[in-house]
């Protein structure tokens, strides 16, 4: 039997269709912190991902959208390492 894991931390990043990224960026940006352009990470609890399933599946397309969602222990298991432009552009003053 595998062990149940509490993720406590996530990564996420979409490619969805145009009519489409509004919504899911609103999704996305209720449960995580806006990262980088289509890319949210943050604390979360696990029944936090479990609601922002459920909030995402209502709003893409699953035979033509792409979202990913890691999901960590916590926010120190990971490295990163951010080559070319550190300036965090958002984008978040083109979401209307």
């Amino acid at each position: 039997m595998g062990k149940n894991f509490n993720y406590n931390y996530a990564f996420l990043f979409y490619d969805v269709g145009e009519k489409r990224v509004n919504k899911v960026f609103k999704v996305c940006k209720k449960y995580l912190s806006h990262f980088q352009k289509s890319v949210f990470r943050g604390e979360i609890t696990p029944a936090n991902i479990i609601l922002l399933k459920k909030d995402l599946k209502k709003v893409i397309n699953e035979n033509e959208d792409f979202v990913c969602i890691i999901k960590l222990m916590n926010d120190n298991v990971y490295g990163e390492e951010v080559l070319g432009n550190k300036q965090n552009n958002t984008g978040e003053d083109l979401i209307i």
